[in-house]
């Protein structure tokens, strides 16, 4: 799992997943077992899945790299306190799921709680599940 800053100011985390190092067929495979994931978690909600792909396609001016073959959020939320008003600016979590020809990327940007990091880094990393040949 890769950290890094994007656009100088998003700290995000990435792991590539060949598709040789995964059971998982699809974007939607990869959605589904995260939802399952969530959902076991004793302090995450489920909210939504976001269909990013589908939704830059149908734009008039949508633009989507030739690399890219499909991409969704999973949206959930982590949230035990609301302290202030401002809690809620990081809130919801997301992670994305891109299918590349070759592997499957999963990003999500850092969380202000770290029980929310460790389970989304986690969860992410369990999508290799398959050892490399």
């Amino acid at each position: 799992m890769k950290s890094s800053l994007l656009q100088e100011k998003y700290p995000v985390f990435t792991l590539q997943v060949e598709k040789r190092e995964t059971t998982f067929q699809s974007v939607d495979d990869i959605v589904d077992y995260l939802k399952s994931r969530i959902d076991e978690h004793k302090i995450s909600r489920f909210i939504a899945v976001f269909d990013h792909y589908a939704h830059t396609q149908g734009l008039e001016e949508g633009q989507i790299s030739e690399d890219i073959l499909d991409a969704k959020n999973i949206v959930f939320c982590f949230g035990i306190a609301l302290p202030n008003p401002q809690v809620m600016a990081v809130r919801p979590r997301s992670i994305g799921v891109v299918e590349l020809s070759n592997n499957f990327v999963i990003t999500f940007m850092e969380a202000p709680m770290p029980v929310a990091n460790i389970a989304m880094e986690d969860w992410a990393k369990s999508v290799k599940n398959r050892k490399a040949a």
